[in-house]
Formats: C-alpha cells, structure tokens, sequence
C-alpha cells in the first residue's frame, strides 16, 4: 500500500534545470540500500552541497523560504537517465508528493505512480510561468488538486492537467500492486477453491 495522494497547497520549489536524471537526483552510491528511506540526505547531493558537505546557499532545497515545500517545479525531461527507483524514493522521503514539468522519462514517471509520487505534466510555457513566480516570490504557495486534475499558481492562475484514470484511481485510493491484488482477494480465492474441485489432481502433493 501508498500513502493516498490528498490535495496540495504548499509551498511550490523552483528547479530551473531541463534534462535532471536520475543521477542526478540520486547519485548511484546510495543505490545499496532497498529502503525507501533515509535517501533525502542524498537528493541532488552535487547541486545542494559543495565539495566539503557544506549546503550551498543558492540551490533551492537549502534556501529558508523554500524549506518544507511538497511540490517541485521543474524543466523538461525530468527524470531522464537510468530507471532507478531510488530516484523516486528520494524525492518522496525529503517531502515531495508532485513534481510539474513539461515531460518526464517514461519509466520515471511509472516509478511515480507506482510509489504515490504524482508526476503532472503541464505546457512548456506553463511550467515557465509557474518557475517564474516562484522565483520571483519565493515562498509562493502551489496547489494541486488530483480529484479535479488542477494545479494553482501563486498568482492564481489555473492550470488542468491529464491523467490516467487507473492511475489517477490508485494514487487517490492509496493503491500500488500488491495492494491492488489484495483488494481482490476473495475474488482469489474463490477461484482457487472452484479450481480445486474442477481439477484436484493439479493440487496433488507429489512430494509427499
């Protein structure tokens, strides 16, 4: 199971850059671990910090007014590069649940929808816009309402964006894969019983 997804208003964060992959978000060292936490530390290690682990003032995440912020803001082809899903984790475990580009990597944004982190897609100038006002205040407030498929500027503009349905149902009712066979559990096991009694010998203990 996810987290359900629940409507944003949050302070929006700027990464004014086009083409970050996964390395990127993530640099491969902390590839060693199968826990989905603890990798925040780790987000965009080159850019936030400087060769002696000092935090560089000007990069977005360490800036005060940008602290705490759930939704990233960022340039096309996000999430290009190599499919860790690490990439995914990381951002989710230092706060985010929406990152708004202009496009994504396809298995980016698949890794996305199936850890609960929602990828919108919204026009080039769109997205310009949205960086432009968060740059221009920062601080800015974002909403993102999944049920209505909108995302609310700081300055109030309104901007839809598509999604699929399945998709859309999964990330608002808190579902990934395994959580989708369990709901259908006793629709499972009602098969498996009318099986038994239509073929018993497939269920035969040969080894016994």
């Amino acid at each position: 199971m996810i987290e359900k997804f629940v409507p944003l208003n949050t302070v929006g964060v700027p990464l004014d850059r086009g083409n970050v992959d996964t390395d990127a978000i993530i640099p491969a060292r902390y590839l060693k671990t199968l826990k989905r936490t603890g990798l925040g530390v780790g987000l965009f290690f080159a850019w936030r910090y400087d060769a002696g682990g000092a935090e560089r003032p000007d990069f977005p995440l360490n800036r005060s007014s940008f602290r705490g912020g759930a939704v990233l803001v960022g340039g096309e082809n996000f999430g290009c590069g190599s499919s860790r899903e690490h990439a995914v984790w990381a951002l989710m475990d230092f706060g985010f649940r929406a990152v708004i580009a202009p496009s994504f990597s396809d298995i980016f944004q698949s890794n996305c929808l199936k850890n609960g982190l929602l990828p919108v897609t919204l026009p080039a100038a769109e997205v310009r816009s949205l960086i432009d006002a968060l740059l221009a205040a920062p601080g800015g407030k974002v909403e993102v309402d999944l049920p209505a498929q909108t995302v609310r500027g700081p300055n109030g503009d309104v901007h839809r964006f598509a999604i699929d349905p399945f998709a859309k149902k999964c990330l608002l009712e808190g579902l990934d894969e395994i959580g989708l066979t369990l709901a259908s559990a006793a629709e499972i096991d009602r098969y498996e019983r009318e099986r038994k009694k239509k073929t018993p010998w497939l269920f035969l203990d040969l080894a016994g």
